[in-house]
Formats: structure tokens, sequence, C-alpha cells
């Protein structure tokens, strides 16, 4: 027998036709899913996906503005910028309860009807704690929403894994660099205030609504109100005895805190080395255009790969020279930087491919899933609130650009040892 490709996952049965009771004979496949709720399962995921990141990098262009009419100083700032990695840790502990009790497809639906409330409250309700309170509403709908999308990968498309998170990676790549680049377009467009500008992205979170609502009563593995079974105990898998699992949340969390400090502040390292506002907007696009290719190419390429860590090392390696060049010629190569600093960027899908390789089953990947994101998250949240005070202490970008460039080191280290060949079952 040869050996397994990585993104086959035999153990876990083809989803039976959501809301339906499984009336199957005993011993007889179960039934798979009806091929229109596949297409409507591909585009709910592409559209919720569009949306797990534009009320991040829309801020970052309009992020002086914003902290002029709220008073805000560099250090509140940096807390504004460490609210979404607090948010998606907080609240992605929570998702596969949620998930378990409500069913997968309801809770996506309702992080994207949390996202497009979070996003059209936020400019309006006046103040800095308003702006974060309705801030935090958007990044719940998002957190539940990134925990949950390997695991309808998962149950959905078991034998595709690569190529669907590779979808939904380049969905959400797409996402992030239209908020970035035409943020300040459209607040132009529409008579010039950050308010409007800011707020218009809650209409791409209401149409992401629609494909989830036939999903909303899929109650099918990892809910334990499957139709038509009892519901079954969760395996005595302690995740956090295997170091695959704390190898995965520290690179997710590294990751992750290169991620925010980019979205956040690369507007302004551009904008302080002169560059105008629009201008600086469109390289952060740039930076997270490059997501869209590479976050479909590398998952297909990872899931080949017994290993992962010469993926990790090329990443690493741009992330350096991306950093390297922000401080000799921020201004002078800001479009080589950008590109660069984008490639470093998909870390990130490779570490949600990882997360559907690293287990045999689906609820071992709901499980990893949880633990690697919302541990990942609590460990990214000091990266751009200490950037925010180094940047306001020092009055310029060299402690700030060093400690980015110091803390890829230790994410190649734990991205090596998450790439390795094994499963947490195994160490578990």
């Amino acid at each position: 027998m040869g050996p397994m490709r990585h993104d086959e996952t035999p153990t876990l049965s083809p989803p039976g036709t959501p809301g339906t009771p499984g009336t199957h004979a005993p011993g007889s496949p179960a039934p798979g899913p009806l091929p229109w709720m596949l297409r409507i399962v591909t585009v709910g995921l592409v559209l919720a996906a569009l949306n797990l990141r534009p009320a991040i990098t829309s801020l970052g262009p309009l992020l002086e503005e914003v902290r002029d009419t709220l008073h805000m100083s560099g250090s509140v700032a940096g807390v504004l910028t460490s609210v979404p990695p607090l948010c998606f840790a907080v609240f992605g502990f929570m998702a596969p309860r949620l998930a378990r009790r409500f069913g997968a497809g309801a809770v996506v639906c309702a992080g994207m009807v949390a996202i497009a409330a979070g996003l059209l409250l936020r400019p309006f309700v006046g103040g800095t704690a308003g702006f974060l309170a309705a801030s935090a509403l958007a990044l719940m709908g998002i957190a539940v929403s990134n925990v949950l999308m390997p695991v309808i990968v998962k149950r959905w498309f078991p034998d595709r894994v690569g190529t669907m998170t590779g979808l939904y990676s380049m969905a959400l790549a797409l996402g992030t660099a239209l908020a970035a680049a035409l943020t300040v377009p459209l607040t132009d467009a529409l008579g010039g205030s950050w308010k409007t500008g800011l707020a218009v992205w809650a209409a791409l979170a209401v149409v992401a609504i629609l494909p989830w609502l036939p999903l909303v009563r899929d109650r099918g593995p990892g809910s334990d109100r499957s139709a038509g079974q009892a519901p079954k105990p969760a395996p005595a898998l302690r995740i956090t005895r295997s170091r695959t699992s704390w190898a995965l949340a520290c690179f997710f969390g590294l990751q992750a805190t290169a991620a925010y400090i980019t979205m956040g502040w690369m507007p302004q390292i551009f904008r302080d080395a002169g560059i105008p506002a629009g201008t600086a907007g469109v390289l952060l696009a740039v930076t997270m255009a490059m997501g869209v290719p590479l976050a479909f190419v590398i998952p297909r390429v990872a899931s080949r790969l017994r290993t992962q860590g010469p993926i990790v090392l090329v990443l690493s390696g741009c992330g350096l020279a991306g950093y390297a060049g922000l401080y000799l010629a921020p201004a002078g190569g800001a479009w080589l930087w950008a590109l660069l600093l984008g490639i470093a960027n998909c870390a990130f899908p490779l570490a949600l491919t990882m997360i559907g390789m690293r287990s045999r089953s689906g609820a071992g990947v709901v499980r990893l899933s949880a633990f690697a994101q919302s541990t990942g998250y609590l460990l990214s949240i000091p990266g751009p609130l200490l950037v925010g005070v180094l940047y306001q202490h020092s009055g310029g970008w060299g402690l700030p650009l060093a400690l980015m460039a110091a803390l890829l080191v230790p994410q190649t280290v734990a991205g090596m040892l998450a790439g390795r060949d094994r499963t947490i079952e195994d160490e578990c």
C-alpha cells in the first residue's frame, strides 16, 4: 500500500444530508451531501472569509484620523490594534462549545450578523470606549468564524482539505487587501468622513449572512443535536499534552503578532516616511493581496509534503528582508518591502492547513483549531501594544522593527516543530 496523502482523512465519514434524519441501513455507507448543498457551503465559506479581516485592515489607513477625532495617544492606539487578537483568543475558546450546541453553520451565521452590526455601529457610537465595544462585537463574530472555518472544511470536504483551505484563505486575503486599498478612496467618494468610510464595510457582511441561512439547522458532526443520533461524548483527547499542539499554537500566535502589527501599523510607517495616506493604504493592500494567489497555492503544496518546515523557512526569510528594508529605506523600496511582507504573512494559511493535517478526525480538528487559534491569539496580544509603546517613547520605528524581526526567530522554530509529520492523536 502506498503512502497516504496528508489531505486524505479516511476516519471521517462524508456528512449526511443536513437537516434530515440518519435513516440509512446499519452497515451501509452514510449518504453524501447533496451537490447543491456543497455549492452553498462553498459560497458561504468564500463570503465569510471575505469578511474576516476588513474590520481590521479598513482601520489602518484611517488610524491617524480616528486617533485625532477620538483623542487617542500612541499607547491607546496600540491597545486598539491589540483588541483583535484579544477578542479572537477570548471568543475563540467558545466556538467549539457553541458549535456542539447549535451547529457550526448557525454559529458562523450569527458571526456574520455580529460583524455587520459591529461595523455599522463602530464609527457612530461616540468616544473611544464605544468604538472599542463595537469593534469587539464585530471581532467576536470574526473569532468564532475563524475557529470554525477549518472545522467546516473538514466536515463537508474531508477529501479536499488542502484545496478548500486554499480557497477560503485566498478569499480571506482578498477581503483583507480590498479593505486596505479601497477604504481611503471610498471615504473620499462618500464625502470625506472616516466614519462613513469604515461603516460601508458592514454591507459586505450583510451579504455574507445569506448563504449561511440554509445551514442554520445543520446538525452534522460537531453538534450534540445531530439529527437522528444520540449525543456522543467527546473523545478523551488531552490536547495540552501534545507538543505539536503547543508548537502549532506558538507558531499561530507569532505569525498573528506579525500580521496584526503589519495591518495596524504599516500604513503609519509609510506615512511617517512621507508617503501619502492613500498610497500607504495601497501598499498595505499590496501586502495583503500577496496572500490571494499564495493562500491558494501554499495549502495545496503543504498538504503534499511530509513536513512543512521548508515553507516556514522561506516565509521567515522574506519577513526578515522586509523588516530590514523598512528600517533602511522605507520610502525608496516601499513596494518591494510590501511584497516581501505579503509573502511572509502567508504563514497564516500555512498554519490553517497544518491544523487540518495534524489530526486524524473531525473532532480532533475542532479541538486543535480552538486550542491553536485561541492560545495563539492570546500570545499575540502584547505585540501590537508593545509596538505602539515603543513607537511613542522612541519617536521612531527602529525599536519596533527590531522587535518584529526578533520575533521571527521563535516563530520559525515553532513552525518547524509544528510542521513535523505526526498527529496529535499519536502524542496524546
